[in-house]
């Protein structure tokens, strides 16, 4: 379905594309058709050959420029980077109007008017006569194509940009309404109030402490579900309250591990991500298993990206469903990175599973 509509949509804009290369270059090759007649005294016959011509010429010059185009990507380029690439063009695309524009009338006057041979060598032999009023045609023309066709294509770009964060921000706002969720279930408080509750007696500094613990992760969660991302040091310290709290109800049957680069600290990530995966790791690793176990988590930079680990005991069941917050995370990643990061979970030989978060290292997500 999805290759379905990417294929229409790309037939819509070349359908698109090609009606304005039609109708524009028609339009305009209308006037030099009404020159030709009237100013020329060319016959209707010629006149018509030559309107058509015109267009040809027009639009394979410009459709040779689309193409190049397409293929460097200049319409994905900034404003500044794309002037360094059309300024150079368009001279070109004048230039290359201006001789095959010189060429048709040359072959003109030498099929049609085969009396006036000298005007004939003078088109073949010495262009630069003719060289400035058809140049600046040729400047004018292309100039506002190239304007109407990259604007154009900023606008879609702009247009898409917009529908994109609106999707990643909706889809967002569902991940991070999920793990506050899974955080305010009934199971959960009732864990961590039970804990509360035995400290109280035994440990009451112990308590005070679960209490801020817990009051903290619910207010992290609360603030941090209105950012896409933060950085990995903020999204650490949530994931440390998180682990702390949760020690108080398996005491020794959770152990944490971390390896983290610490170069990597200022780089952002989708907020409760880590967070997620640790919850997932405790819930579906540390609580089946009677003696618990240890839950390892790993940050590294490697070949320009962020590399997450979080290692825990399990067995990931052939048949078992991928949670809605696990695909959630996965469309986050994908939207917000454009395909350029990914979420894979794999099952080891050791029964560790590993869930492992990708990231480019751009400098837009580095904390300033």
């Amino acid at each position: 379905m999805g290759s379905n509509k990417k294929i229409n949509t790309n037939t819509t804009r070349t359908s698109l594309y090609w009606k304005c290369q039609l109708i524009g270059w028609g339009l305009v090759s209308l006037f030099w058709f009404y020159i030709a007649l009237l100013r020329d005294d060319f016959k209707i016959s010629h006149a018509i050959i030559n309107y058509f011509l015109d267009i040809f010429i027009c639009i394979a010059i410009t459709h040779a420029y689309r193409t190049m185009a397409v293929r460097r990507k200049w319409n994905e380029l900034g404003m500044k980077n794309l002037i360094w690439k059309v300024i150079p063009a368009l001279f070109v695309l004048s230039l290359a109007f201006m001789l095959f524009m010189n060429l048709k009338t040359s072959a003109y006057i030498s099929l049609v008017d085969r009396q006036n041979d000298t005007i004939s060598k003078l088109f073949v032999w010495n262009p630069i006569f003719i060289w400035n009023p058809v140049l600046i045609t040729g400047l004018r023309h292309m100039t506002i194509w190239l304007l109407a066709y990259h604007l154009y294509h900023f606008y879609q770009r702009e247009v898409q940009t917009s529908k994109t964060n609106a999707q990643l921000s909706l889809i967002a706002k569902q991940a991070q309404l999920d793990n506050l969720a899974a955080q305010l279930n009934p199971h959960f408080l009732f864990n961590s109030l039970n804990s509360i509750k035995s400290l109280v007696i035994e440990n009451p500094k112990g308590a005070r402490r679960a209490i801020d613990l817990l009051s903290d992760l619910l207010r992290s969660s609360l603030y941090e579900k209105d950012k896409d991302l933060i950085p990995i040091e903020n999204e650490l310290s949530l994931v440390y309250d998180y682990i702390e709290l949760e020690k108080m109800r398996f005491e020794d049957r959770l152990q944490i591990k971390t390896d983290i680069d610490q170069e990597a600290l200022n780089y952002k990530i989708p907020a409760l991500s880590i967070q997620l995966l640790v919850e997932n790791a405790i819930k579906h690793g540390i609580d089946l298993r009677v003696d618990g176990g240890v839950v390892f988590l790993k940050i590294k930079k490697r070949d320009n990206y962020i590399h997450i680990n979080i290692e825990n005991p399990g067995v990931i069941h052939k048949n078992e469903r991928v949670g809605l917050g696990l695909e959630n995370l996965n469309k986050r990643l994908e939207i917000q990175y454009k395909g350029k990061a990914s979420f894979i979970l794999t099952q080891n030989e050791n029964d560790c599973v590993v869930a492992e978060i990708i990231i480019p290292m751009n400098i837009d997500d580095e904390k300033i």
